[in-house]
């Protein structure tokens, strides 16, 4: 009997030990869904647990992190904005990449060996590593020698960022790009002839008549200049310039550059546009069909680990509820169990206590749709003076603050301080009205927080509520701290926030002409570096007339001040591209730098950034932006959520809204009695709402107006710095932040990094 009860014991370990590692691999098949990871990892014991590791999410960040760092470098490293020695920049670098090595390795334990040397992404990155340690030591011998050397591996840095694990979004992005290329190179190819005809055209019609330019240089007489100038043409940059010499000599010769207009800059540029459009749509729905079959498999795979025979056999396979609590406890640890509850309770419309395999594989969508928990709590006047909080008077000012009148009218007053800034501030009439104006946004915080419970007005996910207090509050405090100082003080009020498309999949492509900008700064710096000088203002070098470079002297782009348009530094390499982006004046740039400093042939580098970034990366961003926009406003709830939002409703934990429409659940709770207490029905502990794009904090309405603060007397310069700083990137972060939610930590880094650099700055001055 002894020996029995030793065997039934280890017998029941091995089988609880089974069950839990099933429920975790099970839970990791869940997971993958849910985020649509797509990694073939293996599934041993050992591996599982590495994979969990893999995917925590403090791993991520200092992937992040390390990618950062060694991007960044490119601002310490010749030419560098910030200098830092040569061990300094080669150190951190080297650790970078041995982060990035050590992440490799371990990822080389979750998948098979097999699997990982055949992925291109890893042998791309086991090449990129390889390389850059190989130009990491050329480079420090030479400097160590004496000589100069080009340091080529800095472009390869970005292909970091897309071939990572986390940078999958990414590398869907640039395959879009990809698969629409051969489109694109068909109708590029027809422009480039029709640009080619017409610069023959020009060079038969106008070479031989003497023309000159304003500059007095001849006027269409080389045909690689006449093809130069037809092509900055399409851009319309040049545009009359570059025709009035044709069209002085006779008004004839309009009609060249009309049809010439007519067919390449609005035909060709609208045909572009359409194939890369037609070309994302359909290799999108490909690509949407594979990810949906994926994480089909891995719930199939997930349910095949948890699934018990109920009834006999025969019947179908099914999962209790039990499994499948413990399965979301591990898959999503975070949701309260009144959650887990209430999406069993979707899932399992028969309340049979089980469900199939149809249910089971909706687990992940239901796990996307974010639901706010709320929580039922009396405001605390409530509580402490029910008389005077339950009175009529009280109801009514809850009652006003809730209506849409409310909100109107302090979005009015925001535009009347708008008006008052742009008067007189010397004026009395004007001083005082900024204390007018932040008195009633003070009143408009309090009356909020007597109306709504303050735990729910300051909860985690309200965020305006925080934004709109800490500014008013600020504003507050540096106005007492002026009129003390005896100095002016400025509000400026305006600015909104409207609310974004949250569909990631369409505008997943934000970061590629990042990554754009970056390869071109890179090749641009080494290329072009201290060709060109910038001279700060005041200083009386003679080199400031030419940009310090002779070659450049009486030419149109000393004389437009052009001289930090430049090489230099990665700082101004990005500004000059974006510059080349919007191609405004970029013909100038064009025509005047790489000509004349350099070698014509430099017109290749700049022109093929156009080609690359205007034509097909723009084209392609605009593609995403229209995907985004027609499946945001054209495409309902899914049938998913439209069922949940029917169980809350069924279990009566919804939260209400008044059918006349005329009251506001800006807080989107119902914590506060909006009017007596008598006769109210007692409402359940935790209520539900499904979070979706009508859902709006306290300060936003349908006109999206919201106060911000701006500080510009001389005595608070700090203050304005730092407010109109943390709004500026607040607004950026909140574009990008439903745009790329993946790269969110890089935004988070470069707010804190620049705020730092203000307050030294400041400090300094």
């Amino acid at each position: 009997s002894i020996y029995l009860s030793v065997c039934l014991s280890i017998y029941h370990s091995v089988c609880l030990s089974i069950s839990l590692f099933q429920l975790n691999l099970a839970a990791t098949f869940v997971s993958d869904a849910q985020y649509n990871r797509n990694i073939p990892f293996d599934s041993s014991p050992q591996a599982v647990r590495l994979y969990l590791l893999y995917n925590h999410s403090l791993l991520h960040v200092l992937v992040y992190i390390f990618i950062l760092v060694d991007l960044s470098l490119a601002l310490f490293e010749e030419p560098a904005v910030v200098s830092l020695p040569l061990w300094a920049t080669s150190a951190m670098e080297l650790v970078c990449l041995l982060a990035f090595t050590v992440r490799m390795v371990h990822f080389a334990k979750v998948i098979p060996h097999r699997t990982f040397f055949r992925d291109p992404k890893n042998l791309c990155i086991i090449i990129i590593i390889t390389l850059c340690l190989i130009d990491m030591i050329i480079y420090a011998a030479l400097y160590a020698s004496g000589h100069s050397s080009v340091r080529w591996s800095r472009v390869l840095r970005p292909l970091l960022l897309v071939n990572v694990t986390e940078g999958r979004q990414l590398r869907r992005a640039f395959r879009s790009i990809r698969n629409a290329l051969p489109q694109i190179l068909v109708v590029f190819c027809l422009f480039i002839f029709s640009v080619l005809m017409f610069s023959l055209m020009a060079l038969k019609l106008l070479g031989k008549r003497n023309l000159t330019t304003i500059e007095g240089a001849p006027y269409f007489t080389n045909y690689l200049d006449i093809i130069f100038d037809l092509y900055v043409l399409v851009t319309t940059a040049n545009s009359p310039d570059v025709m009035m010499p044709a069209y002085n000599y006779s008004s004839f010769f309009s009609i060249f550059f009309i049809l010439y207009i007519i067919i390449n800059t609005y035909t060709f540029m609208s045909v572009f546009l359409a194939v890369v459009y037609n070309n994302y749509k359909k290799y999108l729905k490909e690509e949407v069909r594979q990810l949906v079959k994926a994480k089909r498999q891995k719930l199939c795979r997930a349910f095949s680990l948890l699934q018990e025979s109920v009834g006999g056999a025969g019947r179908e396979p099914v999962v209790s509820q039990s499994r499948w609590t413990e399965l979301v406890k591990r898959v999503q640890p975070s949701i309260s169990s009144a959650h887990r509850e209430l999406l069993w309770n979707v899932l399992d419309h028969n309340n049979a206590g089980h469900i199939g395999k149809q249910a089971f594989v909706q687990v992940a969508d239901l796990l996307n749709i974010q639901v706010i928990t709320l929580k039922s709590r009396p405001h605390p006047l409530q509580l402490w003076i029910p008389a005077v909080y339950d009175c009529t008077a009280s109801a009514l000012v809850r009652r006003i603050v809730q209506h849409r009148v409310f909100v109107y009218v302090f979005d009015a007053i925001i535009l009347v301080n708008a008006v008052f800034i742009g008067l007189d501030e010397e004026d009395p009439l004007v001083s005082n009205a900024e204390w007018a104006f932040l008195t009633l946004y003070l009143l408009e915080i309090l009356m909020k927080l007597y109306t709504f419970e303050p735990r729910a007005f300051f909860a985690r996910h309200q965020f305006w509520n925080w934004f709109d207090t800490i500014i008013i509050v600020s504003a507050l405090l540096a106005t007492i701290i002026n009129a003390a100082l005896k100095s002016s003080l400025r509000f400026y009020s305006a600015a909104c926030v409207s609310e974004s498309p949250a569909h990631g999949v369409q505008t997943r492509a934000l970061c590629c002409p990042q990554v754009v900008y970056y390869i071109f700064a890179m090749v641009g710096m080494e290329l072009f570096k201290g060709k060109v000088q910038f001279f700060d203002t005041g200083s009386e070098d003679p080199a400031q007339e030419y940009c310090g470079n002779p070659m450049l002297k009486g030419s149109a782009f000393a004389r437009n001040n052009y001289c930090k348009n430049n090489f230099n530094d990665v700082v101004s390499s990005f500004i000059l591209l974006l510059e080349l982006t919007v191609v405004n004046q970029w013909h100038d740039i064009l025509h005047q730098h790489p000509l004349t400093v350099t070698h014509i042939s430099a017109r290749i580098f700049f022109v093929l950034f156009h080609i690359v970034m205007v034509i097909i990366i723009i084209n392609i961003f605009v593609a995403f932006i229209l995907e985004a926009f027609f499946v945001e406003y054209m495409v309902g709830k899914s049938d998913l959520q439209t069922s949940l939002e029917k169980k809350i409703e069924e279990l009566n934990l919804c939260v209400e809204h008044p059918a006349d429409g005329t009251l506001v659940d800006a807080m989107e709770t119902q914590d506060n009695d909006m009017g007596s207490s008598e006769g109210v029905k007692a409402k359940p502990t935790l209520m539900f709402k499904i979070s979706s794009k009508s859902n709006s904090s306290s300060s936003s309405s349908s006109s999206s107006l919201i106060l911000f603060i701006i500080l510009t007397s001389p005595s608070c310069h700090f203050i304005f710095y730092i407010i109109l700083y943390r709004i500026i990137i607040y607004y950026l972060m909140c574009g990008l932040l439903y745009i790329y939610k993946e790269y969110i930590l890089y935004y988070i880094i470069l707010y804190y990094v620049m705020l730092c650099y203000i307050m030294v700055s400041e400090s300094m001055v």
